[in-house]
């Protein structure tokens, strides 16, 4: 593993868990992957850019 990887969280035991709190880590989750999501989408046409300028 590399120095500035985040480390890994500790699994969490779902079980412990109540049906409120399990609706609201996936709704929390859900805003985290929308924001991967988002900063994908960034990173692909910052790529297509520059894979454009360099076919030039």
């Amino acid at each position: 593993m590399f120095e500035n990887d985040p480390p890994k969280p500790a699994k969490l035991d779902l079980e412990q868990l109540s049906v409120d709190e399990l609706k609201q880590r996936i709704e929390a989750l859900k805003v985290d992957i929308a924001a991967c999501e988002a900063e994908i989408e960034k990173k692909q046409a910052h790529k297509s850019a520059a894979d454009d300028f360099f076919k030039s």
